[in-house]
């Protein structure tokens, strides 16, 4: 069905000159592929809902859009924007705008596909989405029966051979090419992380349980087959990718997949603003796009700002021309001022937390709130300074970057009942459910399991199974939760059940018990957005939110806060003022990335990202010395911070200089030679464990 609305209005009138050819590209019928280049605060996420809401009013039917997104709120925020642009469009006519069915992350969208062709691929329709840490705990224990945990030597842990395979499968490259460039201590290891990686994917397609990769992966590898490619593609008529400039090579892989022409592909992005090569993003994919087709690809850019103030769109724009290849473009602005941007020379890390601290309460007695300043890093350990600093002066702050919400082991235990009755062939869930029960260790758990994979209906396999005589009274309750559980009688009723058990449970497994019930009531609520269990178990693992924070606010009782963030976790955030800690070589650029040109590069687009967060007002802190821990045979030591090699000398008339650091104390003299104490207190005390 397509889509027409009654109104004559033009509803792109509001949109600038290059933003409405974005919108309006291809006039009638399905055009031809499109990049556009949208620069940092241009409009991105307008243009490409008008782009949308445009092909809607030109007849296409929202059920062959197909919307990929990077976030399930981006999609959502997507379909929002383009129905509150065609019910402008629409005015009072009374008709309402239609939503996009298909509007979703690139991990969404391949498992619905996967779950409707899995009859033609092999796979159970009831499979089970592992999340990292689920995927994580199924390589360990492949890790371990195979022998490599009991390595004589140095073997790398579950977490860095999911993160080599996760590599490997996303950059589409070899195994041998990875451990080079990325993992080269871990090179010697390359046949058992082979055979490691063949025994986690077998196990994966034993227990029916697709990893994040997967999804990708088989989406892939299903339009590698003729037939089902000519039906995906031809159930698309349009295709639009956000943040085209963060997609892998998998990805990419995707879209010409389905639509080798290029025909109806709209992709959005900016190649200054590719910093997720770590997660195997490459910006090859958003340069090498155009000419992927024959004819190229129209490139529209975006380059009016509407977020920044025009000094610091100048010394932003400096950074990135320095980049070794790139889209041209300069943003500029309406906003003009003369305040420019900040470089301010503190003693050193301690002196930076104090400055960082003094400015933000001074700019929220000028009348910014605490929720309009932002302080970004390139690592979260950059920040515990300064974490302890506004503790001191109860300054409220929230820090994204921590801990996940899905990695807190309360709510790992609760979405194990419920994935473990959605797919009982999962033994990682069921594993750790059984264990939930007191008096049920993994011995018994294993054969639970064994027990449970010989049966036709599993839920009879749990109550005739005898768990021991230490946990017999328990396990009639686990076995009918378990029972009402695969009987799947209705959502969300399904997790307060297991609620509801696990409740009884919580002061025996956790001390803070009266903490994590709140966690818990919070996943309740966050359950009732989803109409159905499978929907909401897939989507969780797929893009969780960062804490229960994400869904319900941040977990404060003040009515202000700070936000402090990665530059990676603020990419598409802005603030009225923002402070970078430690613009400095060895921590931007990170001494851990600078091996290769392309690293240098991506470094400097994450400077470039975190300058242009800021609206009006930016600093660049720059410590003069560091502390350094083990460093060698000569213990601890300090050093001289350099400013960032990314701020050359020519760009500094572009800042205003801030030299306001007391001067700098003498070096402290070495600790080589040390006399021995008189008193040796840690070893006193490691002998009271001996």
């Amino acid at each position: 069905m397509s889509f027409t609305g009654t109104s004559s209005d033009d509803f792109l009138s509001g949109l600038n000159p290059e933003q409405r050819a974005a919108a309006e590209h291809g006039g009638q019928g399905v055009p031809g592929p499109l990049l556009v280049i949208a620069g940092a605060g241009s409009g991105k996420t307008t243009t490409l809902a008008h782009r949308v809401a445009h092909l809607l009013r030109q007849g296409a039917d929202p059920q062959r859009v197909l919307l990929l997104t990077f976030s399930r709120r981006a999609a959502h925020q997507m379909n929002q924007r383009v129905g509150a642009v065609l019910q402008r469009w629409l005015g009072a006519s009374g008709a309402q705008a239609p939503e996009l069915p298909w509007a979703g992350t690139f991990h969404s969208v391949g498992a619905r596909l996967l779950r409707r062709y899995a009859e033609r691929i092999g796979l159970s329709e009831a499979f089970s989405v592992h999340d990292r840490g689920d995927a994580e705990d199924l390589m360990g224990m492949v890790r371990q029966q195979l022998g490599l945990a009991a390595s004589t030597e140095r073997f790398p842990l579950k977490s860095t051979c999911l993160s080599i395979y996760s590599r490997v499968v996303n950059g589409q490259d070899e195994l041998a090419a990875i451990l080079q460039g990325a993992y080269p201590w871990c090179s010697a290891w390359e046949a058992e992380l082979r055979r490691l990686f063949a025994a986690y994917v077998a196990a994966k397609q034993e227990q029916q349980v697709l990893d994040y990769d997967d999804l990708l992966l088989y989406w892939a590898a299903m339009l590698d087959e003729p037939g089902i490619a000519a039906e995906l593609g031809a159930a698309f008529d349009h295709v639009l990718v956000d943040e085209y400039q963060d997609t892998n090579r998998l990805q990419a892989r995707i879209l010409r997949g389905l639509k080798p022409d290029g025909r109806g592909v709209t992709v959005v992005g900016d190649d200054a603003q590719s910093i997720y090569g770590f997660r195997a993003a490459t910006v090859r994919n958003i340069l090498d796009f155009p000419d992927q087709f024959d004819p190229p690809a129209r490139v529209v850019t975006l380059d009016r700002n509407y977020r920044s103030t025009q000094p610091i769109l100048a010394a932003s724009n400096a950074v990135i021309a320095q980049a070794a290849e790139r889209y041209a473009k300069a943003l500029w602005t309406d906003r003009v001022s003369s305040q420019k941007p900040e470089l301010v020379a503190v003693s050193d890390e301690s002196g930076q937390a104090r400055w960082v601290a003094d400015q933000v309460l001074a700019q929220r007695e000028a009348g910014v709130r605490l929720i309009s300043q932002a302080v970004l890093f390139r690592s979260a350990s950059h920040s515990a300074q300064l974490e302890l600093e506004l503790v001191r002066r109860n300054i409220p702050f929230v820090k994204f970057g921590g801990l996940k919400f899905l990695e807190a082991s309360h709510i790992k235990d609760v979405l194990s009942l419920l994935r473990w009755a959605e797919n009982p062939g999962n033994r990682l869930a069921g594993f750790r459910a059984a264990q939930l029960v007191a008096g049920i260790g993994p011995t018994r758990s294993a054969r639970l399991l064994d027990a449970v994979q010989a049966v036709a209906v599993p839920a009879e396999a749990i109550g005739a199974f005898d768990p021991g005589s230490g946990a017999r009274d328990e396990w009639a309750a686990f076995a009918a939760l378990m029972r009402g559980l695969m009987a799947q009688v209705a959502w969300p009723g399904d997790l307060e059940q297991a609620v509801n058990w696990y409740d009884a449970q919580l002061e025996r497994l956790h001390d803070d018990a009266a903490v994590r019930r709140k966690d818990l009531e919070q996943l309740v609520r966050v359950a009732a957005s989803y109409g159905t269990r499978e929907r909401f178990l897939t989507e969780l693992a797929l893009d969780p939110p960062d804490a229960t924070s994400a869904e319900a606010g941040p977990p404060l009782l003040d009515e202000d806060y700070l936000i402090l963030s990665t530059i990676h976790s603020a990419k598409g955030q802005e603030w009225h003022s923002v402070y970078l800690l430690s613009a400095v070589d060895g921590c931007l650029p990170s001494d851990m990335a600078t091996g290769t040109a392309e690293e240098i590069e991506e470094e400097r687009r994450l400077l470039y990202v975190a300058m242009t967060r800021a609206k009006t007002r930016l600093q660049l802190v720059v410590p003069q010395r560091f502390y350094v821990r083990q460093q060698g045979a000569g213990g601890d030591r300090h050093v001289y911070g350099a400013r960032t090699r990314f701020i050359e000398d020519a760009m500094l008339p572009l800042f205003e200089r801030l030299p306001k650091a007391p001067p700098l104390p003498p070096l402290p003299e070495p600790r080589l030679g040390a006399k021995q104490p008189a008193v040796d207190l840690a070893a006193r005390i490691r002998a009271t464990w001996m």
